[in-house]
Parts: structure tokens; C-alpha cells; sequence
């Protein structure tokens, strides 16, 4: 599936149950780079705003590149009463923004769709003569009996997890993206707490998952239900996450 419309009938369900990113980002960056109000970020890959709401919050002003059409509409209107919020139709191959005006070039949640070799190249292009990159991701954990299990029913009914899944990207070859600059890695704790209906969502929130039209949604949903039930706790379940924080030099 491309990676650049793969996202279009999730757009829903990612905005209301897609988790967000730790605010303690922001004075890492602070500390790690001397991170300001001031500095320009570009957020490639921005879907629908998640990691661009972050930034626009501290005051900066933030370039929303993102190729899907859905996404993108749906990250605008999110995003509009944020004066500083600029949406960009836009891949992280070809930017289409100006060379040399980024300070800081984040990628959340999106980098492992990326062609790498030509994202370099870009992110060369684009970066100030000080600029910085920042890749992050929301890590899943899989380790209380409910994330075990969830993991379970999504390896069995997802139709392309593993050629999906963030996870396949190594430290090396994120050091290779990289080179010849050093990165450093920050781990910051994150949780997301589900009553059915948010469970549901999030689950449907993922590209790789059947959808409604699927003939084995239903089953899924079904499956799903089991699963909750098991291991709900006051009609809640818990999602543990790591989110991982890579940051280095863009030259």
C-alpha cells in the first residue's frame, strides 16, 4: 500500500485515539540544543498534527508537510487557530520548502515510510546552517497480559504489520541516516487509558488493521471484545508506552 495515502479511511480515529507526545520533549530540546520559541520547525510527515501541536504550543513556528490529502485537511482544521501553523502538500522526499529555512527538522511517527536516501538529501537542502533533526516515535510496549494479548490479535488479523511496523527501523540504521554526525536518544515514559470504544478506535486507528468493508472485521471486533473484557480493570485497559527521542546535527 503507498505510504502516502495508506492513512486516508483512519483519519477519525487517529485524531480522537492516536497518542500524543510527552511534553518533557520540548525542555529536552531546550537542554540537547538550546531549543527556543524562536527556532522554525518543520514537522514532515505531519498527518494530522499530532507532533506539529506540540511545537505550535511552545510558540514556533511549524511547516506541516504531509502528502496525504485527508490527513493534511484534517491537520489544518485542527490546527488553524494557531497563527504560526503553516500546512504544506508535501513528501519528505520533496519538501517544497525553502532551502536553508529550517531550524529544526522533526519527523514524528512517520520516518520509517521515508525514502532515506533522498529524505538526506532534502533535509540537507532545507536545513539552516545550525539545524538540527528529531525523530520520534510512540513505542508500543508488550509486556502487562493485555499488551501481549493485543499484540496477539493484531499479528493475527493485521494484513502488513511487518513490513509497517516502526519497530524494524535499528539504532544503526538511524545512525547511518545520521552520518557522518553523532545522534544521542532520549526514552521518555507515555500511556494511553481505554474505556471498549477507545480500544476500538485505536485499534482501527492502525493502517495495517482490516477495516469495515474487511470480511474479517467483525471476527476481529468480536475477538476484540473477548480480549477487553479479560483484562479490563473499572471498564478500563492500559497502553504502555516508551517514546523514543533520536537527535542530532541535520549538517
Amino acid at each position: 500500500m503507498d505510504s502516502t495515502t495508506r492513512f486516508s479511511d483512519r483519519v477519525e480515529n487517529y485524531v480522537r485515539y492516536r497518542p500524543t507526545y510527552p511534553k518533557e520533549i520540548i525542555k529536552c530540546l531546550e537542554r540537547e540544543i538550546g531549543f527556543t520559541a524562536a527556532r522554525i520547525v518543520a514537522d514532515i510527515g505531519s498527518g494530522t498534527g499530532i507532533s506539529t501541536e506540540l511545537f505550535l504550543q511552545n510558540g514556533n513556528t511549524v511547516y506541516a508537510v504531509e502528502p496525504n490529502k485527508r490527513m493534511r485537511e484534517k491537520g489544518e482544521e485542527l490546527l488553524r487557530r494557531y497563527p504560526s501553523f503553516v500546512g504544506i502538500n508535501g513528501t519528505a522526499e520533496q519538501t517544497t520548502v525553502d532551502s536553508g529555512s529550517i531550524d529544526v527538522i522533526v519527523a514524528g511517527q512517520a520516518f520509517h515510510w521515508f525514502d532515506r536516501a533522498k529524505t538526506k538529501m532534502e533535509f540537507w537542502r532545507i536545513a539552516s546552517p545550525d539545524a538540527w533533526i528529531v525523530l520520534m516515535w510512540n513505542d508500543r510496549q508488550v509486556e502487562s497480559e493485555f499488551e501481549k494479548a493485543y499484540e496477539n490479535l493484531v499479528v493475527h488479523y493485521a494484513t502488513d504489520y511487518t513490513s509497517a511496523n516502526h519497530r524494524n527501523i535499528s539504532d544503526e540504521e538511524i545512525g547511518s541516516f545520521f552520518n557522518p554526525n553523532p545522534f544521542t536518544v532520549q526514552v521518555f515514559p507515555n500511556e494511553q487509558i481505554f474505556d471498549f470504544a477507545g480500544l476500538k478506535g485505536r485499534l482501527l486507528s492502525s493502517s495495517y488493521i482490516p477495516n469495515e468493508q474487511h470480511s474479517n472485521h467483525e471476527e476481529m471486533i468480536a475477538e476484540l471484545q473477548h480480549l477487553y473484557k479479560t483484562h479490563e480493570a473499572h471498564d478500563r485497559v492500559r497502553f504502555g508506552y516508551m517514546t523514543k527521542f533520536y537527535v542530532g546535527k541535520a549538517r
